[in-house]
């Protein structure tokens, strides 16, 4: 395993008038394994990929003998001691609005670079977390990409061919504070969570991490927001949460997604009134045994003289 900070150091020596080959020496030379990559592209050129990253001198140097055009490849992880966090920048999908909204919610600090990417999008690296595996993943909707073990990155100074310009890989920022590693499950739990599905067995849905549930609403795109509004809304309440502590949870989580107030209680209501139908009046007898049509409504009371259990205290979510 490179040592940490290797592929940033090498990063930081080198701009983008330096050979290919000779930034490839650069990289196997100071421990960080390395192999070709199509020129002007991102496929491996060699027959198992990133398997066959090397830092020996000898096969780097016959690599970039035999293509000298060839793009620089690293693979991501324990391999390299570094890991990225890939933001992408496809159609109508910014990663960037992802990541904004990670940074404030203080999942993706610690970075030690930015490199810009040929097609607008950003590679964020951090220090591969010591003794522990961080598989890569992908959270398409969100536009984030994570770079880990398993995975590679093209780096500068390789180039691409975009819409027949070539254009670089390119450091865009330098970390000057203290770099620090990534907590990648944390950070996909956030930009693309999986909460408990309904076919769950009875008993381990009482396990439904409301913030996490949270979390998924306000990541659901337009399109899925109601829809996933609604599906929350019914795990909330199959988990016995009281609809008003939903309700505040709730809002705060869909209107982030971008769903109006009034349109947000009505989902929430509708979802509890699914799960906890209201028993058919029959007469004076059902308000005799206190069944009022106005019950589902009163569950999203809130009275502030009724104390709230709030997310983190309902049934121990």
């Amino acid at each position: 395993m490179a040592e940490h900070g290797a592929v940033s150091s090498v990063l930081l020596r080198m701009n983008g008038a330096w050979p290919l080959s000779a930034a490839a020496r650069e990289f196997a030379h100071a421990g960080v394994p390395v192999f070709p990559c199509a020129p002007w592209g991102k496929r491996p050129a060699t027959e198992h990929g990133f398997h066959d990253a090397s830092t020996d001198l000898d096969q780097v140097e016959a690599w970039w003998r035999q293509s000298p055009g060839a793009n620089i490849g690293v693979p991501t992880g324990a391999a390299s001691g570094a890991v990225v966090v890939d933001v992408d920048m496809h159609g109508p999908v910014d990663g960037r609005t992802s990541f904004n909204r990670a940074t404030r919610a203080g999942l993706v600090e610690g970075w030690e670079l930015l490199v810009r990417t040929p097609t607008g999008g950003m590679h964020s690296y951090y220090p591969a977390t010591p003794g522990s595996e961080q598989r890569s993943w992908q959270a398409a909707r969100a536009g984030i990409d994570f770079r880990g073990d398993g995975g590679y990155i093209i780096v500068p100074p390789s180039v691409r061919s975009i819409e027949g310009a070539t254009v670089g890989y390119q450091v865009e920022e330098v970390n000057t504070g203290p770099a620090s590693t990534l907590d990648a499950q944390r950070l996909r739990d956030f930009l693309d969570p999986r909460p408990t599905s309904r076919a769950t067995p009875a008993g381990l849905d009482r396990d439904v991490d409301v913030s996490r549930v949270a979390a998924w609403v306000a990541a659901r795109g337009e399109g899925e927001r109601n829809r996933g509004l609604f599906w929350a809304a019914c795990r909330l309440a199959e988990n016995g949460l009281p609809a008003s502590d939903a309700l505040d949870v709730l809002t705060a989580a869909a209107g982030q997604a971008g769903l109006a107030e009034r349109e947000i209680t009505a989902t929430v209501r509708s979802a509890y009134r699914t799960v906890h139908p209201t028993p058919a009046r029959r007469g004076p007898s059902s308000l005799a045994q206190g069944i009022s049509p106005l019950t589902a409504d009163r569950w999203f009371s809130r009275d502030p003289a009724r104390p709230s259990t709030g997310p983190a205290r309902a049934r121990g979510l």
